[in-house]
Order: structure tokens, then sequence, then C-alpha cells
């Protein structure tokens, strides 16, 4: 039975004038972080150098040319019959969706890819000395994919839209995404975005940014090492669970606009590599203690993440396995069963308190002298305390009673103590 999708009557983000104004705000962060931030300097207030700015340079055809032969390189992987196909979560209508899984191949050919253009001495330093004119392209390109999945939406049957992008404003819903998921055919654009150009370019930032160093900077950059690697084994991580994408919010609630459009292509990647490219173009020497120290938070972080991840997404696979028979389980009036032990047991969302820290632990190289190095784990902290109140409040509707009940026993949010 296909439900029909109601009018977006609780409007996010400030609604419609709060998602106009960040239509122009979120590109000109992407692009004044990284223009204040350079080699000569870092400050936050470096106005001066986007008043200077020759705007023609940002415009560049071969970072264009980059950025979209990228995103369809990466089309071409994701459409070849590797890995495994799995099914989603079910829709609205009953029916579930299904998603091909070979993010992890598709890294591992990407960065052949890399070593192949190295040994043939294609100048992939381009990446770096680009880097501002390809995170202009990043953010035509959203604009331009927002734009295409809106216009496609308008066709799409009620069934199709997102409860969260159906208010009957084309501003508001062209931001939150119209289309719950839109496809070509089999193509989930929603799913293709959330993990492959961004996710993976991220990698490649990374992997660039590893190379110069080596082979330009004759002294060890241990911060630098260690940061990009951190970074890395994230989306490694997050690419051999790919099948876990399926159950979070993005994927199951939101639908695809310049939201995710922009998040996935242009801010992922250009911002969330800031700390790696300041160590790169800024080395920071620290004592053994502090790397020592910032392995061991990236560690506690990255085990906490993936071990709770991991007993959310076999409890919601399914919750009568042998290992939930002695686990505090809160009924519902839906008949699904709310996990209040485990992990879920030191607070509500124990993930978010791995992936803080794992955050903290990727900037703590660069060291406290400027706040841009910081912006990931600033950003993110404020990003999951959003998200959190958002997923408080639906729960809250969803589970009633239950969700009451589930608060009393687990009282944290995030950080048992803190929050």
């Amino acid at each position: 039975m296909k439900t029909k999708v109601k009018k977006t009557t609780e409007k996010e983000f400030g609604g419609i004038f709060g998602t106009s104004a960040l239509l122009i705000l979120l590109p000109f962060i992407v692009l004044y972080l990284n223009i204040a931030c350079s080699q000569d300097d870092c400050g936050l207030l470096n106005y001066t150098k986007l008043l200077s700015l020759d705007i023609s340079q940002l415009i560049d055809c071969e970072a264009i040319c980059i950025f979209i032969g990228w995103f369809f390189f990466q089309a071409f992987l994701h459409l070849l019959p590797t890995g495994t196909v799995v099914e989603g979560l079910p829709l609205n209508t009953g029916k579930k969706l299904k998603y091909r899984c070979n993010g992890f191949v598709s890294l591992l050919i990407s960065i052949a890819a890399f070593g192949v253009l190295v040994y043939l001495k294609y100048p992939v330093e381009v990446v770096h000395d680009k880097f501002l004119q390809l995170a202009v392209a990043s953010i035509l390109f959203s604009f331009v994919l927002a734009v295409f999945v809106y216009i496609k939406s308008l066709s799409a049957p009620n069934w199709a839209l997102a409860p969260s992008g159906n208010s009957g404003n084309v501003v508001y819903d062209f931001f939150m995404g119209h289309e719950m998921n839109p496809r070509i055919g089999s193509f989930d654009i929603k799913f293709f975005c959330e993990l492959r150009p961004g996710l993976i370019g991220w990698v490649m930032l990374n992997v660039t940014f590893l190379y110069i160093d080596l082979s330009k900077n004759p002294e060890p950059n241990y911060g630098l090492y260690l940061s990009a690697a951190f970074q890395i084994w994230y989306v490694v991580d997050a690419l051999w669970h790919e099948e876990a994408i399926l159950s979070t919010m993005d994927i199951i609630r939101d639908g695809f606009g310049f939201m995710l459009s922009f998040g996935d292509h242009a801010w992922v990647p250009f911002l969330y590599s800031l700390s790696s490219r300041y160590l790169l173009e800024n080395p920071v020497i620290h004592p053994l203690a502090l790397y020592v120290l910032v392995f061991v938070i990236n560690a506690i972080g990255y085990v906490t993440f993936r071990m709770s991840n991991s007993e959310k997404n076999a409890f919601r696979k399914n919750p009568n396995q042998p290992r939930f028979a002695k686990y505090s389980l809160i009924p519902t009036e839906s008949g699904k069963k709310l996990l209040a032990s485990g992990w879920w047991s030191i607070s509500r969302h124990p993930n978010y308190m791995g992936d803080i820290l794992m955050a903290i632990a990727w900037s703590l190289p660069c060291g406290m002298e400027h706040l841009i190095p910081w912006f990931y784990p600033i950003y993110f902290t404020i990003l999951l305390v959003h998200r959190e109140a958002r997923d408080e409040h639906n729960c809250h509707e969803k589970y009633g009673a239950a969700w009451v009940e589930y608060c009393k026993r687990v009282k944290y949010r995030i950080f048992p103590f803190i929050y």
C-alpha cells in the first residue's frame, strides 16, 4: 500500500529564510576558509585575501574537467558488477530498494589509478596547486546536480517524495531535497553521492598531500602522517561497512537536494581535509608524547564509533539474535524494540561520541596557534548536537512513551556526565 506523503509543516534550518541564506552562506564558508588558510598565514580574519582575490582566477577549465571526470569515473566504478547487492529498509510503500555496495573496491581502484598516474609522471600535484579552483568546481557541480534532481522530482509520484522536503516552497524543497530516492534506472543518485565522489575524493586529497610531502619534504612530518592516515582509515571503514549507511538519517529520512549534494561534493572533501592541508603547508613539530596521545584518542574514538554502530546495525537487522537475549529492551507500540543495553546504555548516541573524539585527534597535530585547522571538530560537534536534537524530536514523535522510558534509563545524549 502506497502511503501519501503529507505536506511538510515543521521546517528546519530556519525555514524558507534560513535555507535561502544557507544557499549563499555555505559556499562562502568553503571558499573563505580555504582562501584564509594558506602557506603564508592561516588566520580566521584574513578577509583582505578575499578582497584582493581576482574572481576570474577561481574558474578554471582544467579544475572543472578534473572534477567532472572524477565524478563520472566514480559513477563508472559504481556500475561495475562487483561487491554485493543488498536491500535497504522498507519505504513507506513497503517496498525495499536494492543497492550495489562496491565502494571499497572503488576506493582500491582509485588509489591504484593514482599510482598509475604517478608512474606515468602525471603532475598529480595539480590537485593541491588548484585546490581552490577544484573547490569552486565542486560548488558549481553541486548546484547543477541539485537543480537536476529537483526538476526530476516534479514528475515523481507523491509516495516518492521526502517528508522533510515537501513544503510546496521551491527554495525550501530545493535545499532539503524534494524526492526521497532519485534514481536513473537502478542508479541511486543519493546513495552514490553519499559515499563515492566526495568521500573517496577526500581520501585522494589526503593521499596527494602525503605524496607531495614525502617526495619534497626531507624532514618527517609526523603530524601530517597521523592526521591523513586517520582520515583515510575513517573512509576505509565507512566503505568496508557500506551497507550500514542504509540505516542512517540521510538515507531513510532526508531527500536529496542541495543540502546533500553540496555536503557530499564540496563541504566534505574541501573542508574536512583542512587539517591535513594545513600540516602539509605548515609542518608542526611536537614531542613524541603528543603523537602517542593523538593515537590513543583516535583509537578510543574509533572503537567506540565502530562497536556501537555495529551493535546498532545488528540489532536493526535482527533484534531476536541470541546475543540480545539478555539485553535490556524497551517495547514500542509499533512492535519494534529500543536497545537500552551494551554501548547504547552509555549514551543515546555513543557513535557520535566516537566521531567527535576522532575529529579532535585529527586536528590536535595542528597545534593551537590557528583556529581554522580546528574547523572539522568544531563544526562536527555542532552538527552532531543538532542531528541528535533532530533525532530526539523524531524518536519522541515515533515511539512516544517508550522513548520517554528510554531517556529515563539512558540519561546522557552523547557524552556521559557531560551532555
